[in-house]
């Protein structure tokens, strides 16, 4: 009798952790089409950041950490938007949420990352942007309104941000 109860038990918890992990991709964010908050980090290279300073651009900000494995593998396609896009008015920031910076830089040059990359030590500026899941992608119009919120990785997510960054630099 006992085991059948444990087993329920765990039976629920499973389920309800399983749901509570397919709405974090699904729900919307009281972000999308409000302004983004601005903010203001040090990046890797020793230089403050301020999201304000990039209004006229289209901006795409990436929170990851370096226990995620999902955001590893996602580093080197955004890279390539990076890359891709720069020269056109787009800026890719990836803001780093582990407590030691250092470990980030160790990810960051193993992967050859060459967008800027902010430490958000604190958490502070994840919590102004309501990240709940890693990773956690933003994009951002140029007159600074949140357009798209993208929560955890998937395939599908790498074809949508290339359209999505086009159509935010056609406007």
């Amino acid at each position: 009798m006992i085991r059948q109860y444990r087993n329920g038990i765990l039976l629920a918890i499973f389920v309800t952790l399983m749901v509570s992990a397919s709405n974090v991709y699904s729900r919307t964010s009281d972000l999308q089409g409000k302004a983004a908050p601005n903010f203001t980090l040090k990046s890797e290279a020793g230089v403050n950041m301020k999201l304000s300073e990039y209004r006229g651009q289209v901006v795409m900000l990436n929170f990851w950490a370096t226990w995620c494995g999902p955001c590893r593998q996602e580093m080197p396609h955004l890279n390539e938007l990076s890359s891709k896009y720069e020269r056109l008015g787009f800026t890719l920031m990836g803001i780093n949420i582990d407590e030691d910076p250092q470990r980030a830089n160790n990810m960051v040059d193993k992967l050859l990352v060459g967008y800027p990359v902010l430490y958000d030590q604190s958490k502070a500026i994840s919590k102004l942007y309501q990240v709940d899941a890693m990773p956690t992608t933003l994009l951002i119009d140029r007159d600074g309104r949140v357009r798209y919120v993208h929560r955890g990785y998937k395939k599908e997510y790498l074809p949508l941000y290339d359209e999505q960054i086009r159509a935010l630099l056609k406007e």
